[in-house]
């Protein structure tokens, strides 16, 4: 009898044993069901099973209600009991209410196997202040800690400066801790009030040892920028958001956080993903001077050089030749109108071709060339006056202008051309007749008489009709081309799209070049300089929030303008992503681009024209 009881008591302990080895849950937990509405709080998703090599498809609940600040971070456990293996795997999140109230957390499931576990509801109940009997968990990130360790400090090299002077603003990482990922921009900062240009930087972060306040830091620079202001008074640069996954060890002991992680080599980790928030910026902009303004000023600032040629001296009528005028030096080189020059009669100016050649490694310089195609209608001696280029350079506080020589071109009279000096020739050559001169005629016996009215003939409302219909025509396309000439904002909306197309096309062979430092220029003057012909946004008032406000004028919808942002915010992004796949990005950006202008062509402007 006792011996059958034994086998049944073993019998009973090695089911019980199997039972508890094997058994499989998954299960939803929380240090806390009863938070402040700005209290950190963690839940954790825990299975527990004989195996957890089977588990895939995790699908956390909805965390609506609550801010995810870190999460889903991976930790897993082994046990061994009576020879039998067990483990576990855990998904613990850090939340933050967003507001007072009851709230849920949903269902969250995970499979195994085949078969889907799926864990129970959790009640929060979020009430104002912090509740008086909580315990602080351990591994709750204290924000303020990360905020000491890791942030981004936004600098400018002037805070006064002068309307169009360059003022440079650099976004710097500061970091004690170690970054576990790729950083993802949250929000780029607003240069309203400025012209910008984007300072070349590394496409990898790389970081420098540093003291700041006393402490060492590793830095590394995000983001320059050359900014030019265009409206004087105080203007502000707004914040510079990153989004970057640090990686923290979980503390064990002590009051500092942070001294567990600086001094402790061992222990788990979790990746915590911190939103910087760099410093905004305030920059006070003056006037220029209203004293002794040259009359050739045309906004310039900074400090220029000036340099005219002409590639032929001697000529004849009808024959072409260009006028080059070059300005080189430091400034917004893009904000530069061509100077004013009073061609003499005679001399027929063409549409200038301007080319600009910027350096953007630091102090925004280079040069610009303007090239006048000049064709000579009349024959003799032409000058062309001495050009004037005037700036205002803002370290010597004073105006300056440039002049060139001036030129003069002898024209020479060409084949099939009348002598008559005082006679101005259009763009065609007048051709003389071979016979002017016919014999009077004495026989009419060919000519028969006509019967009728001529008025009511066809032939002689198509004599009279056909000229009148293509005066008419003359007129409309003189006074067109007329109001082009006198309008240069129209001038430019009707070669928008031409123009688009050009930069677009240039853009296509730097990226075939694999040259995307030029291929972001590129692409990014052709969407910009779009936007300023199109919706009549000067240039040096260009910026996204502009040119929304002017689209939705024009009754665009919200969904074009969420396009063009998404595609501004995309060639942003991908300058500041070190691990970036650049030929994949260009491709993407390209045609995004290429689709954003289409959809404004015809959904604004080729509606307006039906």
């Amino acid at each position: 009898m006792i011996n059958k009881l034994v086998k049944i008591y073993s019998l009973a302990i090695v089911i019980l044993f199997c039972g508890f080895s094997y058994s499989q849950s998954f299960n939803a937990s929380t240090n806390n069901t009863t938070v402040g509405v700005g209290d950190q709080f963690e839940v954790d998703f825990t299975y527990n099973g004989k195996d957890i090599n089977g588990l895939r498809n995790f699908n956390p609940p909805n965390f609506a209600n609550f801010l995810v600040l870190s999460g889903p971070n991976q930790s897993t456990s082994m046990q061994i009991i009576n020879g039998a293996v067990s483990g576990s795997l855990t998904y613990s999140y850090i939340l933050q209410p967003k507001n007072l109230g009851k709230y849920s957390i949903g269902i969250a499931s995970i499979d195994y196997s085949g078969t889907i576990y799926k864990t129970s509801p959790l009640e929060i109940t979020v009430v104002k202040g912090s509740p008086k009997p909580q315990q602080q968990n351990s591994n709750v990130i204290p924000t303020k800690d990360i905020a000491d360790n890791l942030f981004i400090k936004a600098t400018v090299d002037r805070s006064r400066v002068y309307l169009g002077q360059q003022v440079t603003v650099t976004y710097k990482l500061y970091t004690r801790l170690n970054i576990a990922a790729q950083m993802s921009i949250s929000k780029l900062p607003n240069y309203e009030g400025f012209w910008s240009e984007e300072i070349e930087t590394p496409n990898n972060i790389n970081f420098t040892t540093e003291v700041y306040n006393g402490k060492q830091y590793k830095v590394g620079i995000l983001k320059k920028a050359a900014l030019f202001p265009s409206q004087t008074g105080e203007l502000e640069v707004t914040s510079f958001e990153l989004n970057v996954p640090v990686q923290i060890r979980k503390k064990r002991s002590g009051n500092n956080f942070f001294d567990d992680f600086f001094n402790d080599p061992f222990g788990g980790s979790q990746v915590y993903n911190y939103d910087a928030k760099s410093n905004s910026v305030k920059i006070h902009v003056m006037p220029l001077p209203s004293n002794n303004v040259p009359k050739s000023f045309n906004g310039a600032v900074g400090d220029f050089s000036l340099n005219a040629g002409i590639d032929k001296t001697k000529l004849k009528t009808n024959q072409s030749f260009t006028l080059k005028v070059t300005i080189a030096g430091s400034g917004n080189l893009n904000l530069i109108n061509p100077p004013s020059i009073n061609f003499p009669n005679g001399i027929e100016q063409y549409q200038p071709k301007t080319n600009s050649q910027i350096n953007r490694k630091g102090t925004i310089s280079g040069s610009k060339t303007i090239e006048y195609l000049l064709v000579a209608r009349t024959p003799g001696r032409k000058e062309i006056p001495s050009i004037n280029f005037s700036y205002f350079n803002p370290e010597k506080k004073s105006y300056v202008t440039l002049s060139s020589r001036s030129f003069a071109v002898d024209v020479e009279l060409g084949e099939n051309i009348a002598s008559d000096d005082n006679s101005d020739y259009s763009k065609q050559d007048v051709k003389l007749l071979g016979e002017d001169i016919h014999y009077i005629k004495t026989s009419f016996n060919d000519i028969e008489k006509v019967s009728g009215l001529t008025i009511f003939k066809t032939g002689f409302w198509a004599a009279v009709g056909v000229p009148l219909l293509a005066f008419i025509g003359l007129v409309g396309w003189k006074k067109r081309e007329d109001k082009l000439a006198g309008n240069v904002q129209l001038l430019k909306f009707q070669k928008a799209q031409k123009v688009a197309k050009n930069r677009l096309k240039e853009a296509k062979k730097l990226m075939e070049s694999n040259n995307y430092l030029e291929f972001y220029s590129e692409i990014s003057q052709a969407l910009f300089g779009y936007l300023e012909d199109k919706l009549h946004i000067p240039k040096s008032e260009i910026s996204f929030e502009r040119a929304a406000d002017e689209i939705r004028k024009k009754s665009g919808t919200e969904d074009l303008i969420d396009q063009l942002k998404n595609s501004i915010d995309r060639c942003e992004y991908v300058r500041f992503a070190p691990n970036a796949d650049q030929s994949s990005a260009m491709h993407e950006i390209y045609n995004n681009i290429s689709k954003v202008i289409i959809e404004i062509e015809k959904n604004i402007f080729s509606r307006k024209a039906v």
